[in-house]
């Protein structure tokens, strides 16, 4: 049976020592300003600056290469006509994000270019659709980006550490697969913003 295409981003699962995900999260804010929209399932990355109240500011514009703060898991309700799963652009909001740097995700193939083989785990693999995802539901469309799977050096987004053990998955296109974050800005990044 084939594999179901339905990207949701990066939903977190567990961590590299065996305890699943028990929903440990941090609370950042996106501001106004910023015109990305953000989902659910996205990665963030720090702006460089805070709120006048010290709450460090995030944004979801990210792109290929670059270090990441964590992963949305949901919004806090700001006001009463705001969702909490919803980030639209342009919006004040206050995303609460996975930051550990140990976190095991759930994400989905892109199967660009082919599917990638269970020799792809422990290789490394950008991360596509970085900034897209649905407005009606508020999830993220990213995906793990098959055609860059690689041993080589190189700072890809993402560490595959195995194929998910579910009765619908299987190698082949569209899989699931289980990841870590290979470029977080805690552990990785040297520089800072």
């Amino acid at each position: 049976m084939p594999n179901a295409d339905s990207p949701r981003g990066l939903t977190p699962v567990a961590n590299l020592y065996g305890a699943p995900f028990n929903a440990a999260v941090r609370r950042f804010a996106i501001p106004a300003s910023n015109a990305t929209a953000a989902f659910v399932g996205g990665v963030v990355k720090p702006t460089g600056t805070a709120t006048t109240d010290g709450l460090m500011t995030v944004t979801s514009d990210v792109a290929v290469g670059e270090a990441v703060l964590g992963v949305i898991v949901g919004f806090d309700i700001v006001g009463p006509s705001t969702l909490g799963t919803q980030g639209a652009a342009s919006t004040l909001r206050y995303p609460l994000v996975c930051i550990h740097p140990d976190a095991l995700y759930e994400v989905q193939e892109d199967s660009v270019g082919g599917a990638l083989a269970i020799t792809a785990v422990g290789q490394t693999v950008s991360m596509v659709g970085l900034t897209t995802g649905s407005a009606i539901t508020g999830v993220s469309a990213l995906m793990l980006d098959s055609s860059t799977a690689s041993a080589g050096a190189g700072v890809r987004g993402l560490l595959i550490v195995g194929l998910v053990p579910v009765p619908d998955n299987e190698i082949g296109a569209l899989a699931k697969w289980y990841v870590r974050l290979n470029n977080h800005f805690i552990v990785n990044a040297t520089l800072g913003v």
